[in-house]
């Protein structure tokens, strides 16, 4: 077991959201789902947590009920290679009623917040160039997706 593991409470989608989860990405799957048993508080044999790995990193998942949702104050920050990466991760993470944010933020089905990073946008803003990396950080402020192509022309000043 993990020193430390992200806990993530859902009313009562856990078992489905960590199966959405580790089809995403690889090194990824369910390790373990308890159940509830009679003590409660939930219902018998009905899933309480399932115990998952995204990319060999630890998560639990609780069906808690509707007592808590997400917020953005939390997020899973995702580091992606190229733009096919961010396109792929951003159309699946939108589906089924996912939203939209700003600066490469969404929110999945479930109400999960992720930020979906080209590995290229860090290096960009961290261009030793002062200019170019406020070009990059401002094209980044007026996006959603992150795409890699405008980002670069705009640090390029194009």
């Amino acid at each position: 077991m993990e020193k430390v593991t992200t806990f993530l409470w859902f009313d009562d989608k856990a078992e489905e959201a960590a199966e959405f989860y580790t089809s995403l990405f690889p090194d990824s799957r369910i390790t373990e789902v308890r159940r509830w048993g009679h003590a409660g508080p939930g219902e018998p044999g009905a899933v309480m947590t399932v115990t998952f790995e995204l990319a060999g990193r630890p998560y639990t998942a609780l069906n808690g009920g509707p007592h808590f949702t997400f917020t953005e104050a939390i997020s899973l920050s995702v580091d992606c290679a190229d733009q096919a990466e961010v396109d792929d991760l951003w159309e699946r993470l939108t589906a089924d009623g996912g939203q939209e944010s700003e600066c490469g933020w969404l929110k999945d089905k479930y109400g999960l917040s992720w930020q979906i990073v080209p590995r290229r946008l860090m290096e960009l803003i961290a261009d030793p160039d002062p200019e170019r990396a406020a070009r990059a950080t401002k094209a980044m402020l007026g996006m959603k997706k992150l795409d890699v192509q405008a980002l670069e022309d705009a640090a390029d000043g194009r």
